[in-house]
Protein backbone atom coordinates (compact mmCIF):
# COMPACT_ATOMS: atom_id res chain seq x y z
CA UNK A 1 0.00 0.00 0.00
CA UNK A 2 1.28 3.43 -0.64
CA UNK A 3 2.38 6.04 1.95
CA UNK A 4 -0.78 9.09 2.51
CA UNK A 5 0.82 12.42 2.18
CA UNK A 6 -1.06 14.90 3.83
CA UNK A 7 -0.71 18.95 2.92
CA UNK A 8 -2.02 21.40 4.36
CA UNK A 9 -1.88 25.14 4.25
CA UNK A 10 -0.94 27.15 7.00
CA UNK A 11 -4.39 29.07 7.00
CA UNK A 12 -5.91 25.75 7.09
CA UNK A 13 -3.27 24.45 10.13
CA UNK A 14 -4.50 27.19 12.39
CA UNK A 15 -7.41 25.60 12.98
CA UNK A 16 -10.81 27.07 13.90
CA UNK A 17 -12.71 26.26 17.40
CA UNK A 18 -16.18 24.78 17.36
CA UNK A 19 -18.35 24.42 20.71
CA UNK A 20 -21.83 23.17 18.75
CA UNK A 21 -22.05 21.46 15.97
CA UNK A 22 -25.49 20.59 13.82
CA UNK A 23 -25.18 17.39 11.53
CA UNK A 24 -27.98 16.66 9.14
CA UNK A 25 -28.30 14.46 5.79
CA UNK A 26 -30.12 13.47 2.89
CA UNK A 27 -30.09 10.26 0.70
CA UNK A 28 -26.29 10.94 -0.83
CA UNK A 29 -24.73 13.26 1.41
CA UNK A 30 -23.90 14.19 5.46
CA UNK A 31 -23.66 17.68 6.25
CA UNK A 32 -21.55 18.76 9.62
CA UNK A 33 -21.89 21.82 10.20
CA UNK A 34 -19.50 23.59 13.35
CA UNK A 35 -19.89 26.70 14.96
CA UNK A 36 -19.00 28.80 17.46
CA UNK A 37 -21.74 29.37 20.39
CA UNK A 38 -21.13 32.56 21.89
CA UNK A 39 -22.59 34.43 24.88
CA UNK A 40 -25.81 37.00 23.98
CA UNK A 41 -26.62 39.84 25.56
CA UNK A 42 -30.61 38.52 25.08
CA UNK A 43 -31.30 35.73 26.76
CA UNK A 44 -34.19 34.26 25.39
CA UNK A 45 -31.56 34.41 21.99
CA UNK A 46 -28.98 31.84 21.27
CA UNK A 47 -26.80 32.50 18.51
CA UNK A 48 -24.47 30.50 16.37
CA UNK A 49 -21.54 31.27 13.83
CA UNK A 50 -21.07 28.11 11.71
CA UNK A 51 -17.24 28.49 11.15
CA UNK A 52 -16.69 25.06 8.94
CA UNK A 53 -19.27 22.74 7.21
CA UNK A 54 -17.97 19.84 5.72
CA UNK A 55 -20.33 17.83 2.97
CA UNK A 56 -19.14 13.96 3.26
CA UNK A 57 -20.89 10.66 1.67
CA UNK A 58 -22.83 8.16 4.16
CA UNK A 59 -19.53 6.06 3.71
CA UNK A 60 -16.82 8.35 4.84
CA UNK A 61 -19.58 10.07 7.44
CA UNK A 62 -20.07 6.28 9.23
CA UNK A 63 -16.27 5.84 8.73
CA UNK A 64 -15.91 9.31 10.53
CA UNK A 65 -18.00 7.72 13.78
CA UNK A 66 -15.94 5.00 14.16
CA UNK A 67 -12.51 6.57 13.83
CA UNK A 68 -14.06 9.20 16.49
CA UNK A 69 -15.30 6.77 19.05
CA UNK A 70 -11.23 4.63 18.32
CA UNK A 71 -10.04 8.07 19.30
CA UNK A 72 -12.23 8.71 22.40
CA UNK A 73 -11.55 5.79 23.60
CA UNK A 74 -7.60 6.17 23.20
CA UNK A 75 -7.98 9.59 24.81
CA UNK A 76 -10.02 8.06 27.77
CA UNK A 77 -7.38 5.32 28.44
CA UNK A 78 -4.79 7.72 28.72
CA UNK A 79 -5.83 10.97 30.22
CA UNK A 80 -9.45 9.22 32.01
CA UNK A 81 -13.52 9.83 31.03
CA UNK A 82 -14.14 13.21 29.49
CA UNK A 83 -17.15 14.76 31.31
CA UNK A 84 -20.34 14.98 29.25
CA UNK A 85 -20.94 18.34 27.40
CA UNK A 86 -22.93 20.95 29.34
CA UNK A 87 -26.50 21.90 27.94
CA UNK A 88 -25.79 25.26 26.44
CA UNK A 89 -29.51 25.94 26.69
CA UNK A 90 -29.00 25.64 30.87
CA UNK A 91 -25.61 27.23 31.19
Amino acid sequence: MPELRIDIDRETAGGQYANFAVFSHQKNEFYLDFALLQPQTDPNVVGALVVARIITSPQHAKALLHSLAENISRYEQTFGPIPEAVDPSRA
